[in-house]
């Protein structure tokens, strides 16, 4: 009975008003074009105050008298998990990092009111975009696109069976950059570089938020990088055994732990010489946040350039969702948008600190960028995209809780 009564109240209490973090905002209508646009809000349907489990118990046991014996346990803290357990049923802060990012405005794009006729004006001018975007520039882009791997293939295996001089180097990064470039042009890429003063230079490791397999594309249109990556099957495999013939690119199985020990070794070995691309978020996520990075590329004690990458999606969708799209499909339905318009920030190159270890160096580097960025800065594993939440997170936050409650010295009082 009173764990029914316990529930029902948690309910009431997890939904009132004057609880941190737990209002529900109505889902926001924009109406910037009018009459088709029907869009969530950025913020999402919760607006969540950033605070630890510490801060958010300690507001609600404010007016809660303490326990006199035994430990800090109040009735209160029910209520706090259940709000959490609801908030994270409606809207958590992982899925919705694997999915479109939503727009407050129609870009013309993609019909978002399929109930109704409103406009003919409306209509007239979404049909002349479809006209010009199918008929007119997506033919062309295909055509550059087709020219650009068409050259990157020919030409980084042609360049693969040189002698290891020293122009084998000079003519594979400039095979490199020209193919990617003449592939930007086809995707009618439009990039802002800034503080070129910071751009990585050679032995050293650059480190930048992944949305899309076109974030190298992007990167290599201002430098050659060697890269380190995920092998993948089709025509984007085509691309990377053409690739690693005249660079040393690794590519790797992520499932296979002995490719990641491979990575770490060939990493140890060329940091002193190359300059690696490492995209260390391992899967692609919206252009919104940036998730946990993986540590293997931080313990090399190698220089870390930090880079931002922030795509505008006014003028179309730049993420991969790998999970719905193949490569193909996502390449003409990047080809088929308006344009490819990102911003990209060079930090200052980053090294670690003393007492430092490879996890807190990699999250202070993933800090920088979601700031320059303005990204939401997550300790999330991209991987939970496919794989299911380890046992550890949850006995983390139960351990938590316990030393709120026990206190340190719990094993004194275990009797």
């Amino acid at each position: 009975m009173w764990i029914l009564i316990v529930y029902i109240f948690s309910i009431i209490f997890a939904f009132h008003k004057f609880i941190p973090g737990a209002r529900l905002d109505p889902l926001a209508i924009s109406t910037g074009v009018t009459g088709d646009c029907v869009c969530l809000c950025v913020v999402g349907l919760i607006q969540r105050e950033d605070g630890s489990m510490e801060k958010e118990l300690e507001e609600l046991r404010r007016s809660r008298p303490k326990p006199p014996v035994g430990g800090d346990f109040t009735l209160s803290d029910c209520f706090y998990f259940s709000r959490r357990g609801i908030e994270s049923i409606v809207e958590d802060e992982v899925t919705q990092r694997f999915s479109s990012e939503e727009l407050v405005s129609w870009n013309l794009l993609t019909r978002t009111n399929d109930f109704q006729f409103i406009s003919l004006k409306l209509t007239l001018v979404y049909g002349l975009g479809i006209f010009v975007r199918y008929c007119i520039l997506a033919p062309l882009r295909i055509t550059l696109a087709c020219i650009g791997l068409t050259w990157l293939v020919i030409g980084t295996s042609a360049v693969g069976f040189l002698p290891n001089w020293r122009i084998k180097s000079w003519l594979s990064e400039w095979v490199h950059v020209m193919c990617y470039r003449i592939c930007a042009r086809g995707l009618s890429a439009t990039i802002c570089y800034h503080n070129r003063e910071n751009k990585p230079k050679k032995g050293g490791i650059c480190v930048a938020n992944h949305t899309t397999p076109i974030d190298i594309v992007i990167l290599c249109n201002d430098a050659c990088y060697a890269m380190v990556g995920q092998v993948h099957g089709g025509l984007m495999g085509v691309v990377q055994r053409a690739m690693v013939r005249s660079c040393p690119h690794v590519w790797f199985e992520r499932a296979e732990m002995k490719d990641r020990h491979l990575v770490t070794k060939s990493s140890h070995i060329s940091v002193s010489s190359d300059l690696w691309s490492l995209v260390s978020t391992g899967t692609c996520v919206n252009n919104t946040s940036v998730m946990m990075f993986k540590k293997g590329s931080f313990e090399i004690g190698a220089t870390i350039y930090p880079v931002a990458i922030k795509y505008d999606p006014k003028f179309g969708d730049a993420f991969w969702n790998s999970s719905k799209y193949s490569m193909v499909s996502y390449l003409l339905r990047m080809m088929t948008s308006w344009a490819l318009v990102c911003n990209v920030w060079y930090l200052p190159a980053m090294h670690q600190q003393d007492g430092e270890d490879a996890v807190q160096f990699a999250n202070r580097v993933k800090s920088a960028i979601a700031h320059q960025g303005g990204l939401v800065d997550l300790q999330w594993d991209g991987g939970l995209k496919r794989a299911k939440v380890k046992e550890t997170f949850k006995e983390q936050q139960q351990k938590k809780y316990s030393s709120m409650v026990v206190g340190d010295d719990s094993s004194g009082n275990s009797d």
